[in-house]
């Protein structure tokens, strides 16, 4: 900013000699260092509430872009994404899964025992168990 080379600070040094003399040279140039660290502490002072204040706007605008991305409804968006028709959804649902009540039943469909898939020789023991179990029910 200010380019002062050697000869210049030297012609302002004499200067300075002369008009405030030897004996309150050392005290004036004190205070000029102390007024002269004051300036670049508010200097760094101001410079930090500029980085700050930039620092908050970009923060405020990352805020909002969270905030917007928040109001999304994401599970609605991916969910119409991959079924759009709803099928799956009603394949998944468990109140249309849920068998009929034993009301909604024929009367001959709800008192016939179900009949075991298996065949051969393990046939008659599973129904020989599921006879035993329905005696037991009965009984008690």
């Amino acid at each position: 900013m200010f380019d002062l080379g050697w000869s210049e600070m030297a012609i302002i040094l004499v200067v300075a000699l002369l008009v405030i003399g030897p004996k309150d040279l050392p005290r004036v140039a004190r205070e000029i260092g102390r007024w002269s660290a004051k300036a670049r502490s508010m200097a760094r002072e101001f410079q930090r509430s500029l980085d700050d204040m930039a620092r908050e706007a970009e923060l405020q605008d990352i805020k909002a872009e969270l905030e917007k991305a928040s109001r999304t409804n994401v599970a609605g968006t991916i969910e119409r994404f991959v079924d759009p028709d709803g099928e799956i959804g009603k394949a998944l649902d468990p109140k249309a899964a849920s068998p009929a009540p034993k009301a909604a039943l024929p009367p001959a469909a709800a008192e016939r025992p179900a009949t075991p898939a298996i065949a051969g020789p393990e046939a008659s023991r599973a129904d020989a168990a599921t006879a035993a179990d329905e005696e037991r029910s009965r009984q008690g």
